[in-house]
């Protein structure tokens, strides 16, 4: 699933392309066909992001809302458009050029109380300018729950996924099975200030690298890491290979439905976690 700074991205690109232009809308897969018919004419006001969800404002009160889910995506080309081959669910076509969004797990329309409801069940976005860390503090501060579950809940914490979670908390030394109410507020405060560094040049760069400058391939005489979810990163799908700083082999294991990973040597388990 695409994490958050991907989403982000897409809100730039909207805007770019159909920022404050009339758009032509149709859904050639049928399934969206009366949003679509909506859509259609209308001028995109305001292209935003929060979390993992896409939200488009056009010049009426309704936001189309988009979730990629796992197998969702948007393709961009130039004008004019090709015909759709396949399950387009929605296509926008503007001055800028055509977007085609397929298999989203959410394509929908939202009045909005129904956008305001979608925000107040998100944890704060790291990319944000409005965020508020200390809304996601207080939760963590009394949970009992995993520090690795909570970096992936999206009502604690909007954005990050399996990524951003396993190298944040392998930056910070952090045993990720800590919980989080045994987690001190410093630390805290270190995780936060680290999302919003690595997911804004996520953003930028369009891919997650977390590697600081001297553990990189060239600084260290290593092959690059060649996989396709990402750069260069410290423990993420390194399964049984050497930590790149203490040499400890990196270890994973089901967490929450999901793959967690990190080094014992530089994360080590807290007396009494």
């Amino acid at each position: 699933m695409p994490e958050g700074h991907t989403v982000h991205r897409l809100a730039v690109e909207h805007q770019r392309m159909f920022g404050g232009r009339r758009v032509a809308a149709s859904s050639p897969q049928g399934r969206f066909a009366d949003g679509a018919a909506w859509l259609d004419g209308r001028v995109l006001v305001v292209a935003d992001a929060h979390g993992k969800h896409l939200l488009l404002g056009f010049d009426d009160e309704r936001t189309l809302h988009v979730h990629l889910g796992i197998y969702g995506r948007f393709v961009f080309g130039a004008v004019p458009a090709p015909v759709p081959v396949g399950a387009v669910r929605l296509r926008l076509v503007g001055g800028g050029g055509y977007a085609d969004l397929r298999g989203p797990s959410t394509c929908e329309l939202l009045d909005p109380g129904d956008v305001k409801l979608l925000r107040d069940r998100l944890g704060p976005d790291p990319l944000r300018g409005d965020a508020d860390p200390g809304v996601a503090w207080r939760r963590v501060s009394r949970a009992r729950t995993p520090i690795a579950v909570l970096l992936m809940d999206q009502s604690v914490v909007a954005g990050p996924g399996n990524i951003y979670r396993a190298e944040v908390l392998f930056r910070q030394g952090i045993d990720p099975r800590l919980p989080g109410r045994r987690l001190a507020s410093e630390q805290w405060a270190a995780i936060w200030a680290d999302l919003v560094v690595l997911m804004a040049d996520g953003v930028r760069d369009g891919r997650i690298d977390t590697v600081r400058p001297e553990h990189m391939p060239e600084a260290m005489g290593r092959p690059p890491r060649v996989d396709g979810h990402g750069g260069e990163v410290y423990v993420y799908r390194r399964a049984g290979l050497p930590c790149l700083v203490c040499g400890a082999r990196v270890r994973t294991v089901e967490l929450a439905a999901r793959n967690l990973f990190w080094c014992p040597g530089c994360q080590p388990p807290v007396s009494g976690g």
